[in-house]
């Protein structure tokens, strides 16, 4: 518990605290610019794979760790000559590869070896490629500026593909949309408030604490370097979505707190004294629910948890000092502006699930099986071309690759330098032979009859054969994350591995593969475990064994039946939508459940009358629940509805839908399951009665 003298201080120094937080607001401000921001999905996944140790030799050896192509239409070759000089003095950029870099201009193209005629003229002749590569990787700010620089170049008959041109495409709607997500969640989370609350001056205070937090932990994300670009489109609205529920908590305790005490900074120190506590235990389950992030092997759950378990603990800070402070300083504003609460009574609902409380347990077990078989089944996608918008550039030029060129995805593969040329053209040959390769690029292919091994540039040479190792590139026609390119590239290994033990496959294809297989094996650790770090701090909290059981499955079976929905629908949602989910519903709404838990406990400890209880229990927690439901489910379907980056506003529909799905459940079937288990939860918990309560029915049974 927060001291005393701590609390009246900050009740009595209301000036100074306002002071304080707002200075600090500067340095935030600062650090939230500060913090880099990552919008390479891929380069989250785990060092340990061999994909990713591939993508370090391209980086490290090759100097390859990113790479575009450029589709020229209808342009000489004289002046695509000129374009690839231009694009070789960007910034950024290691090298420049275009069929005139391979045989000079005078030379037909109908005498190049056909590997070279596939890869860098179009099935109709009428379009040819240049490849470019950059020095650093394809999130850098670096690279994203030459992309910048290059696009700047180009003219209408041009088009950059590549996954760095998607990455820079993502960057550009990211920062365009993500402030207005931000206000568009304030918007609809007022209108929410406004609707619920009893002043028309709260809401707007009770959103400046929360928005000071949010401001808060933005900026301190410069201690971690940088963030993914899904963590900073979405941080601010889940912090606002589960925060909301700890001012409303000091608010009414404030206006309870102003019966019993003379002045309102002393109901303000007893209000703060009280509620830290209760925060503190009520922001855990959240907390912990964001922490779980932390054991996916894609690393991008542990930006996202704790950036997220950072939020809610300074949220928590600010609701004890900054928001008590702007309450005491605007008290008499928000009582000249009372009014009648809009929101709608919820006795008849509570009612009704009482009434039927046998069917409503049966409809809960009914539920469980299948949704959960549902939810298992849910499609997902993991390539990142589906995440934007298809009209971008970079789609565009993606699509017309796939058209043209009959590229969907480059694999590249490292040997040793030392592996004979006979073994190499053996390999190649064996590799042209996998179904949906397209064509495969080794030094070899680019010695022909009018190529000379003497006259091959340079450039060429130094991008194959670096430091002992040697690099080949395949073409495919198969998309990233498709049944076809996996199985492809399991075909590719076997047969890299048959000439070089030591060979590694890499590429965007195979990284998106190895995804594949860690976010199915992230979705099962981390739900486990967000399972089970908050049934053992329900079981602290209650002393029970069966109570967190009970709170833990009602939550579970609101989030099976959340992505049943998607399942139903034929909805395919991105790979990590499930794992945020299963983490965030159950931290943030399991509280709905504590909540309504513990008025029945306390009401159960005065009466004695499980019936009795558990209807007080069920219409007073209504009321809160509604409320914090209701903010939850604004804010994020505000998002939802303007975003348009597909990661994000699947994400935001799956937690606006699952905060309502959450409520549903611990307003309509928890009391009928809580009433029926009374017993059993007696039985195996530790003071779950009054022991007045338990005398009283041990000597009724006895005068019976």
């Amino acid at each position: 518990m927060i001291s005393k003298k701590l609390a009246k201080w900050i009740a009595y120094h209301p000036k100074t605290v306002l002071i304080v937080c707002l200075i600090l607001i500067i340095p935030s401000i600062i650090g939230y610019f500060l913090t880099g921001v990552n919008y390479d999905i891929l380069s989250y996944l785990p060092e340990n794979l061999e994909s990713v140790q591939g993508e370090q030799i391209l980086d490290e050896t090759f100097h390859n760790s990113a790479s575009s192509f450029i589709i020229v239409k209808d342009t000489e070759p004289k002046d695509i000559q000129k374009l690839e000089e231009q694009i070789r003095k960007v910034e950024g950029v290691s090298n420049v590869i275009g069929a005139t870099d391979i045989a000079d201009v005078t030379i037909p193209k109908e005498i190049l070896p056909e590997v070279l005629t596939n890869v860098f003229y179009s099935q109709d002749g009428s379009s040819t490629l240049i490849m470019v590569q950059y020095a650093n990787s394809g999130s850098s700010q670096i690279t994203m500026d030459a992309i910048a620089s290059i696009r700047k170049i180009m003219n209408k008959n041009m088009l950059l593909s590549g996954l760095s041109a998607i990455t820079v495409d993502t960057k550009d709607l990211t920062n365009s949309q993500a402030p207005l997500y931000v206000v568009i969640a304030i918007a609809l989370a007022l209108i929410a408030l406004s609707f619920t609350m009893t002043s028309w001056v709260l809401p707007f205070v009770l959103l400046a604490a929360l928005g000071t937090a949010v401001i808060y932990n933005m900026g301190t994300n410069i201690i971690f370097g940088e963030i993914s670009f899904i963590t900073k489109s979405i941080a601010a609205i889940l912090q606002l979505g589960v925060t909301v529920d700890y001012s409303v908590f000091l608010m009414d305790r404030f206006e309870e707190e102003k019966k019993r005490h003379d002045t309102n900074r002393d109901a303000m120190a007893a209000a703060i004294d009280s509620t830290f506590t209760s925060l503190m235990g009520s922001s855990l389950t959240t907390v912990f629910g964001f922490l779980a992030l932390c054991f996916m092997s894609f690393t991008l759950g542990k930006d996202m948890g704790l950036v997220m378990a950072k939020g809610v603990i300074l949220g928590v800070i600010t609701v004890v000092t900054f928001l008590p402070a702007l309450i005491l300083m605007l008290d008499k504003v928000i009582e000249k502006t009372r009014h009648k609460s809009l929101a709608p009574k919820l006795n008849k609902l509570s009612d009704f699930a009482i009434k039927h409380r046998r069917v409503m347990a049966i409809i809960f077990l009914v539920l469980f099986i299948p949704a959960y078989f549902l939810q298992n089944n849910v499609k997902k996608y993991y390539n990142m071309d589906k995440a934007i918008p298809q009209d971008l550039p970079s789609i565009s030029a993606l699509n017309t690759m796939k058209k043209d060129f009959n590229m969907a995805t480059t694999h590249f593969i490292i040997l040793d330098d030392k592996i004979s040329e006979a073994n190499i053209n053996a390999l190649t040959s064996e590799l042209n032979e996998v179904e949906g390769v397209t064509n495969v690029l080794s030094l070899n292919s680019f010695i022909g009859t009018a190529i000379p091994n003497a006259m091959l540039p340079d450039s060429i040479k130094e991008i194959c054969v670096q430091d002992g190792k040697q690099l080949m590139m395949l073409n495919s026609s198969y998309s990233a994350a498709t049944d076809e390119e996996n199985a492809q590239i399991d075909k590719i290994t076997s047969i890299v591995k048959k000439y070089d033990e030591g060979g590694i496959l890499t590429g965007e294809g195979v990284l998106t593969k190895d995804l594949i297989s860690v976010a199915e094996k992230d979705f099962i650790v981390t739900g486990a475990i967000s399972m089970l770090a908050i049934f053992i701090l329900v079981a602290i909290v209650f002393k029970s064994l069966t109570i967190p059981l009970i709170l833990v499955a009602s939550i579970e079976l609101a989030i099976w039946v959340n992505i049943s929905i998607s399942t139903l629908t034929g909805t395919t949602i991105c790979f990590i939508a499930p794992t945020i989910i299963s983490c965030v519903q159950l931290g943030a709404t399991v509280d709905y459940a504590i909540l309504m838990t513990t008025r029945f406990r306390e009401e159960l400890q005065k009466s004695g009358d499980k019936l009795k209880a558990i209807k007080t229990a069920a219409q007073e927690s209504s009321k809160s629940i509604f409320q914090s439901a209701l903010v939850f489910f604004s804010a994020t379907f505000g998002v939802y509805c303007i975003c348009d980056i597909d990661i994000v506003k699947g994400v935001c529909l799956m937690l606006a839908r699952g905060s309502v799905i959450s409520a549903f459940v611990i307003m309509v079937m928890l009391p009928g399951i809580l009433t029926i288990c009374e017993g059993i939860i007696n039985k195996t918990s530790v003071g779950w009665r009054a022991p007045r309560v338990k005398k009283e029915r041990k000597s009724r049974k006895a005068k019976a």
